[in-house]
């Protein structure tokens, strides 16, 4: 399968690229991204043939209707770090939390957040193909928290790559910055920027888009790539996931075939949420897709009024700091599937140069057809977690923004799963300040250390250790700045 831009083509670049050249080289004509030609027909009996199948075994099989130019080795080695996570056979479950609402964790990896589900294969796939064509790449990672600590982790080490990661200063938790500075590769590189994520995500975008960058790095040698979402390595593993909510719940006997479901996905940057609008329109009966958004609303306020405008926009930093987003990367192309390429080009430029967009009414019906959204606050949340811990469930801050959705956005009386994107020791004081009802200024090794021990809460290893691991990344630096860091950091 073969893969296009989503703004049309410059004439530079090819018409059309395997997926290996688009996950080497994500960055397509007039600044677009690289989504599929087509989505692959599955067979009939798709779902119901993957019920007692393992998660590895439904991964493999999406991965081959997508004709991936892959060798099935690679495959298999990349699937097979699904057994670093809690349970290989089932690394993300789907809990039943309500008669009709069911969890879906994604926490399970080695940095306990779903972001592990796509770049643990991912990154193994990439640093592959680098070595087989002796390639050297630089892997450029913007986060809110979340994608620098699962890039870092699966490119540690890895021959024929650098990973450089850029991160908001004081824009995520402490367990998240940690993950990251502490992290010892020798082939890794992590920047703190006085900025805000979507400062870090635009000098990525800007970097992957730059010509004289690119030439400065071929001077050694170096190639440029990417670990976010931009990214459709990352997009084709998010897709597998929706699947397998489907799977679990008919596995569970909560659902018969073909009954639709509701997914509700807390997202910034609309990764997850598109890997559900592809899954959807692959075959998966659900019924809609709920976008679940905090303070920073500008998803909720497109979805239901069809304007994308961030004009007067200023982010809010909040409790739920990976959806703290105001560009939303992956709206480009649900925009391209329900739209075009010309009509896509039209609607990001005019983003890009003016900070706004406007959709016409049939344009925003089309859209409604496959989502609906609605955003929460930090007190909101707050009630959600302490509420649903009296009940016997813990969950982060981003996780409880999806209630609100379940709560006010179904039209049907249908099952419904919420997506966990993080553990609670991601989160720790915002859920302790829930948890008693306060605003006290935990620490974060306080917070882990109060809510295991007064809840029984588990508290895995890998993140007790963060707290006397060793600071190998202190460095923190003006956006002006990125390009020449990153430059020094390439040449040693």
């Amino acid at each position: 399968m073969n893969f296009i831009e989503t703004r049309g083509n410059d004439g530079k670049k090819p018409l059309e690229v395997s997926f290996s050249e688009a996950i080497l080289n994500p960055s397509a004509s007039f600044g677009g991204l690289y989504v599929p030609k087509q989505l692959p027909e599955l067979e009939e009996n798709f779902i119901l043939n993957h019920i007692d199948k393992s998660y590895k075994e439904l991964a493999y099989d999406i991965l081959k209707a997508f004709e991936i130019d892959i060798e099935e080795s690679e495959i298999e080695k990349a699937l097979n770090l699904y057994d670093k996570f809690d349970n290989p056979a089932n690394p993300c479950p789907v809990v039943k939390v309500k008669d009709d609402l069911f969890v879906h964790e994604q926490y399970h990896g080695p940095t306990r957040a779903f972001k592990d589900m796509a770049l643990q294969p991912f990154g193994s796939i990439l640093s592959s193909i680098a070595k087989k064509r002796d390639e050297h790449y630089l892997i450029l990672a913007a986060t809110s928290g979340d994608t620098g600590p699962a890039a870092l982790n699966t490119f540690k080490n890895k021959d024929n790559i650098q990973v450089a990661c850029l991160y908001p200063d004081g824009g995520t938790s402490d367990v998240q910055r940690l993950q990251m500075v502490c992290e010892d590769g020798k082939n890794l590189k992590v920047l703190g920027i006085k900025g805000n994520f979507d400062d870090a995500q635009t000098a990525l975008k800007n970097l992957l888009a730059s010509e004289s960058f690119k030439d400065e790095l071929e001077k050694d040698g170096i190639k440029l790539s990417a670990a976010n979402s931009v990214n459709f390595g990352r997009i084709i593993f998010q897709i597998i996931y929706h699947f397998w909510s489907y799977i679990q719940l008919l596995k569970q006997e909560e659902i018969k075939y073909g009954e639709k479901i509701y997914l509700v996905v807390p997202s910034g940057n609309f990764g997850n949420v598109l890997g559900g609008f592809y899954a959807m329109n692959m075959g998966v009966p659900i019924e809609k897709l709920l976008v679940a958004s905090n303070e920073n609303n500008i998803l909720t306020e497109w979805i239901n009024t069809g304007v994308y405008d961030i004009t007067d926009k200023e982010l809010k930093l909040t409790k739920s700091p990976a959806m703290d987003i105001l560009k939303s990367s992956n709206i480009e192309r649900v925009l391209y599937s329900l739209y075009g390429g010309d009509r896509t080009k039209e609607f990001m430029e005019d983003l890009n140069n003016k900070k706004i967009f406007k959709m016409s009414e049939k344009e925003t019906q089309k859209l409604k057809k496959y989502f609906s959204a609605v955003n929460s606050d930090d007190l909101y949340g707050a009630k959600i977690i302490k509420s649903f811990l009296d009940d016997g469930y813990l969950m982060d801050p981003h996780t409880a923004t999806c209630i609100k959705a379940y709560e006010e956005l179904k039209d049907e009386n249908l099952k419904t799963v919420i997506y966990s994107t993080a553990e609670w020791t991601k989160f720790s004081p915002t859920v302790l300040n829930a948890l008693n009802q306060d605003d006290k200024n935990y620490p974060d090794k306080e917070a882990l250390e109060i809510i295991s021990e007064k809840y029984n809460a588990n508290l895995p290893q890998s993140i007790k250790e963060l707290f006397n691991a060793t600071i190998n990344h202190d460095m923190v630096i003006d956006k002006k700045d990125i390009e020449e860091e990153i430059v020094k950091f390439i040449r040693g």
